[in-house]
């Protein structure tokens, strides 16, 4: 009996002793007693490269988030669209008062397709946090360059009256430009404030001063002229704004609140087109 209990107390001892941790650090995957082969299973579980790639996934993600500032601005925004009008103008009335030369009616003024442009260009736009990056208050300051072009021989006179004639030289370019150094300010909703290009877009109203005018055209009789003249037009324009962010892609329009023209004619202008901008 005390044989019995003293060889199984040795074995216990040396089943103790080879289960331990050996000094280097490292778990043996399998113990061997006698015939006896353990199998020690591994922990599941990523390794420490795949602890370090993981956390170098993370890095990237976190590189990739656009944080936003309170006040950002950008500058250099081109606009290329369309310059289009509403033709309101009583013409019966505006012979009758001189305005207008005989006969005068809305086919005078028909613009021809595709060649009646708008470029704005702003100096810069700013936008200025509200509520979250969400809400933002947006302005800022630039050039807005309108260029009708007429299909017909229509010539605006500098100086008396009727303010518009049909005259007999065939032109071959006739388009009125009317220049303005503008002013927008716009509420901004962007739904997407984490990412550098959004989702969103933007109304409101903007003011502009008219700085320049003219009538250009060009005909076999006389070349190529300019006829820089106000021609009636208001020196001021107020007009509704809205832009719309769809990504990288962004689209503006205005429409404005009265006609160009203080007298004679009634031509309410708007645009679209295309924004520039990063």
């Amino acid at each position: 009996m005390k044989r019995a209990l003293i060889l199984l107390a040795g074995i216990c001892f040396v089943l103790t002793g080879i289960g331990q941790t050996d000094s280097s650090g490292k778990e043996s995957d399998t113990i061997r007693v006698g015939n006896i082969l353990i199998i020690k299973n591994k922990k599941d579980g990523k390794n420490d490269d795949d602890d370090k790639e993981h956390r170098d996934e993370v890095k990237v993600q976190r590189r990739k988030t656009h944080r936003p500032s309170n006040i950002s601005t950008n500058w250099g925004i081109v606009d290329l669209g369309i310059s289009q009008f509403n033709d309101n103008t009583n013409y019966t009335q505006s012979i009758a008062q001189g305005h207008l030369g005989a006969g005068a009616n809305e086919d005078w003024f028909d613009l021809r397709n595709g060649k009646s442009i708008n470029v704005n260009i702003w100096f810069f736009m700013q936008r200025l946090n509200m509520i979250k990056h969400v809400v933002n208050l947006k302005y800022g300051l630039g050039l807005e360059l309108n260029n009708y072009r007429y299909s017909e021989n229509i010539k605006y006179q500098k100086s008396g009256m009727p303010l518009v004639i049909m005259d007999n030289i065939d032109y071959s370019k006739n388009k009125l430009a009317t220049d303005y150094l503008t002013v927008p300010i716009m509420l901004n909703f962007n739904f997407t404030p984490s990412r550098k290009n959004g989702f969103g877009f933007s109304v409101g109203a903007s003011g502009g001063y008219l700085y320049s005018s003219r009538q250009k055209t060009i005909s076999n009789d006389f070349g190529k002229k300019k006829d820089k003249e106000n021609f009636e037009l208001r020196k001021w324009k107020l007009s509704y704004i809205a832009e719309l962010s769809l990504g990288p892609v962004k689209l503006y329009g205005s429409y404005a609140t009265q006609s160009m023209f203080e007298k004679g004619l009634d031509h309410t202008p708007y645009n679209v087109g295309f924004r520039l901008s990063n």
